[in-house]
C-alpha cells in the first residue's frame, strides 16, 4: 500500500481491511468498522493534500504501513497462541489496543486536516455577521 496514490489510500486500505476481516477476532470487528468509517471521512481531505507534505507522510505511514503490519503480525501468530497471555497481554488484546490507537490517530489526523477549513469557516461567518448584522454580538468594546 506504500505505492498507492494518497487520494486512493483510504479506499484501498478499506478494501484490504474488509478482506482481512475473517482472520480477525470478533472483539475487534467494531474497531475495524470504526477505522473504515474514519477512512471514508479522511478520503476527501487527502484528495486535496499535497503528496509531499509532512501530513501526507504521516497518513501514509499510519494507514499504509503501520495498520497493515499490525494485522499481518497478528496473522502470523498461530491460532492457539492468540489467547495466551505474554507480558501481561494476549495477542488478541495487543491487536485490539493497536487498532484502537490507529482508530484514534486517524480521527486526530482528520481533525488536524480540517482545522484550517474550520478556522476559515468561523472567520467567514464572523465577517458576514459584522458586515450584514453590524457588530451586535460583540458587546461593548
Amino acid at each position: 500500500m506504500t505505492q498507492v496514490p494518497l487520494k486512493a489510500l483510504p479506499r484501498t486500505t478499506e478494501h484490504w481491511l474488509d478482506a482481512q476481516r475473517p482472520a480477525l477476532p470478533a472483539p475487534v470487528q467494531g474497531l475495524v468498522d470504526s477505522i473504515g468509517v474514519k477512512l471514508e471521512f479522511l478520503a476527501p481531505q487527502l484528495a486535496l493534500l499535497d503528496e509531499q507534505s509532512p501530513a501526507a507522510g504521516e497518513v501514509r505511514k499510519l494507514v499504509g504501513e503501520q495498520l497493515p503490519e499490525l494485522i499481518k503480525g497478528y496473522a502470523r501468530v498461530p491460532e492457539p497462541l492468540r489467547r495466551v497471555e505474554r507480558n501481561g497481554l494476549t495477542p488478541d488484546q495487543q491487536l485490539a489496543q493497536g487498532l484502537q490507537v490507529i482508530d484514534d490517530e486517524i480521527a486526530e489526523m482528520s481533525a488536524q486536516l480540517a482545522q484550517g477549513d474550520l478556522d476559515l469557516l468561523a472567520t467567514r461567518g464572523r465577517y458576514l455577521q459584522i458586515k450584514y448584522q453590524g457588530d451586535e454580538g460583540s458587546g461593548p468594546a
